[in-house]
């Protein structure tokens, strides 16, 4: 019986995963949001694509508040939350649209590109607020942060 145990011993070990939410997976994972920006802008509004952007600075600036003092978890959800998910979601919901009906007001009076810009108003405010937590180690406002953001983020892409 021992042929058993030593197919065992001899099976590498399995390998720990990467640290999915380290500063450098951060950074890496905002870098390809960037791109995904930058490679639509010729399809965006202009100022989607600035305010896209400023979400992206600003969370890059929270992620480098982790060379003072590590990242709180909330402020890693929250990032986590925002990278990968509310701002490319709210972007290719519009990319998704057919250009002709982007300046045409929906059943909430508002056009699609309002309700964008509307949305990436919103990721800013969450971005500067998070920026304002993170930097001064605010767990109880990093927490609420995230409340807000999922309240706000999981509703419908742009409520058109």
């Amino acid at each position: 019986m021992t042929w058993f145990r030593r197919n065992r011993e001899d099976a590498a070990p399995p390998q720990p995963e990467q640290d999915r939410d380290a500063p450098d997976k951060l950074r890496l994972r905002l870098w390809e949001l960037v791109q995904f920006i930058n490679r639509n802008a010729g399809q965006l509004p202009v100022e989607a694509v600035v305010l896209a952007r400023q979400v992206t600075d600003r969370i890059r600036e929270v992620i480098e508040t982790s060379a003072d003092k590590a990242l709180d978890v909330y402020a890693v959800v929250q990032i986590n939350g925002i990278v990968d998910d509310y701002l490319p979601t709210t972007l290719r919901a519009y990319l998704n649209l057919d250009p002709s009906v982007t300046g045409q007001a929906g059943p909430s009076g508002r056009t699609p590109r309002a309700a964008l810009r509307e949305q990436l108003e919103s990721l800013d405010a969450a971005a500067e607020e998070l920026f304002s937590a993170a930097r001064s180690h605010d767990v109880d406002a990093l927490f609420t942060q995230g409340n807000f953001l999922r309240t706000k983020f999981t509703r419908s892409d742009l409520d058109l």
